[in-house]
């Protein structure tokens, strides 16, 4: 089974081609080669125009056919707001256009999976600017990544007491999130935790291909009428808009 796997909810877009447990093909906005399957494209920007230009360089790399590909995987969310709502247009465009089925992905889970030289508590966190994150926390016991603290929003002191929580020591803290807070969050665990941007884990889309890959397989796509952005709050537009009335 060949999967797409498509992510721009996070800053750098990316995406890749999976076949069964294989990565065939993966192509990021932003970022540095990472072996053979990873290249450079276009720097971070509008993903609008950045998301389907990485399809054909990834189709075009694997001189994949859009008839070879057996399904479609997204991340949901949480993210940017835009992003999230450009990568869903384009999958259910394009499932619809080439009848595919499509499965969503947390965002932070696959940001988590990204992590795949660790054992133990790994802290998945994006920028959700105002000094908040979007924060998962999560536990992998060989190829099994659980769960063990509720996706959300929050303020960095909050994400770290979650962190504390879990058990941080030792602990891989990854994602943009960690990056943009790397020096409080360096004060708070210093040497006991790995905080990392995520650039040398590959892309999220590989992650979401792969993680998508066993409901794929069972024929379990997502409605796609029902399908749609897990933002986890509300933007400055819908704020403002509740404020008024």
């Amino acid at each position: 089974m060949i999967i797409l796997g498509i992510d721009s909810a996070t800053p750098n877009a990316s995406v890749a081609l999976v076949e069964d447990e294989k990565l065939i093909a993966d192509e990021i906005s932003s970022g540095s080669s990472q072996g053979s399957t990873l290249s450079r494209a276009q720097p971070k920007g509008n993903h609008a125009e950045i998301v389907l230009p990485l399809i054909q360089k990834v189709l075009a790399q694997s001189h994949t056919s859009l008839e070879a590909v057996s399904g479609l995987a997204v991340s949901i969310g949480p993210g940017s707001f835009t992003g999230l709502r450009v990568a869903l247009a384009t999958v259910k465009g394009l499932a619809y256009e080439w009848g595919v089925p499509v499965v969503g992905v947390s965002t932070l889970l696959a940001n988590a999976a990204r992590v795949r030289d660790h054992e133990g508590v790994i802290g998945s966190l994006m920028d959700a600017r105002k000094r908040e994150v979007y924060a998962g926390i999560y536990r992998r016991q060989g190829e099994l990544l659980s769960c063990i603290a509720d996706e959300r929003v929050c303020s960095v002191a909050a994400a770290m007491d979650l962190l504390r929580d879990a058990g941080a020591t030792g602990a891989v803290i990854v994602g943009d999130g960690a990056s943009a807070y790397e020096a409080w969050l360096a004060q708070a665990f210093g040497e006991s935790a790995r905080i990392s941007a995520g650039d040398e884990f590959g892309s999220v889309a590989a992650q979401v291909a792969a993680l998508a890959r066993a409901r794929l397989s069972a024929g379990q796509g997502d409605d796609l009428a029902h399908l749609t952005p897990r933002y986890l709050r509300s933007s400055e537009a819908e704020k403002n808009f509740a404020s008024r009335v």
